[in-house]
């Protein structure tokens, strides 16, 4: 059962604007890296379905979350249908994220109050997704869309919220670009974690980034 409620989720998300993205097939590797995301002052962490028995090492995850990380809301991402996300939230997930939009996955997740954040890639899918009961749209892939799109979006449907995941850096001026916009928060992957610091397990680095990151995001968002 999810441990935070759906206000909280969001809330969260949107608070520190900042949402890491990963998945290890090891779960200690995946532990140290949320352990240092959570000491560099991350609070939102999205570990992704994407490979074997990535349902396993998540199990393990959340769990270690719950006692090493208590102020952490983990969810789960690359989820594309609705039995997949049931799994994840029977496990503990606090929220589902998709590359694409899925009404059945809509359905199990506001059955049980969890968020669900849709990949759109269109107005009409966000459009969609929001009838569909989705507070916040992913919109993906952000390298592809680019600013211009989500600043278009916004124009006529100002009420959206909207997280960017692909092609987002931790640059002030990439973080400038989103953010003016109208980006609500970014979703963030191996730039927050180079694979050298994982090989190394520099654990402390990551923490600094994922520190300074969160700095940028905070001067950007106050502009």
């Amino acid at each position: 059962m999810a441990k935070y409620n759906k206000i909280q989720v969001l809330e969260t998300m949107l608070e520190t604007g900042v949402v890491p993205v990963f998945y290890n097939a090891d779960p200690d590797i995946a532990k140290n890296v949320v352990k240092a995301c959570y000491n560099g002052g991350i609070r939102v962490f999205e570990f992704t379905n994407r490979g074997e028995f990535a349902h396993e090492v998540f199990e393990q995850l959340i769990k270690f979350v719950q006692k090493e990380c208590p102020e952490l809301i983990l969810g789960a991402g690359s989820i594309v249908d609705a039995p997949t996300a049931s799994l994840y939230i029977q496990l503990g997930a606090n929220f589902i994220v998709g590359p694409l939009f899925n009404p059945d996955i809509a359905k199990v997740a506001n059955r049980r109050l969890v968020p669900y954040v849709p990949g759109c890639g269109s107005m009409s899918e966000v459009g969609n997704a929001q009838e569909a009961g989705c507070d916040l749209c992913k919109i993906f892939p952000g390298d592809v869309l680019d600013t211009n799109f989500v600043k278009g979006l916004k124009a006529p449907m100002p009420w959206s919220m909207l997280m960017v995941t692909g092609g987002v850096k931790p640059e002030e001026e990439n973080l400038i670009g989103w953010f003016k916009a109208g980006t609500s928060c970014v979703g963030m992957g191996s730039y927050l974690f180079p694979d050298e610091m994982i090989k190394n397990e520099d654990w402390q680095s990551i923490s600094e980034i994922c520190s300074n990151t969160l700095s940028i995001v905070k001067k950007v968002k106050h502009r």
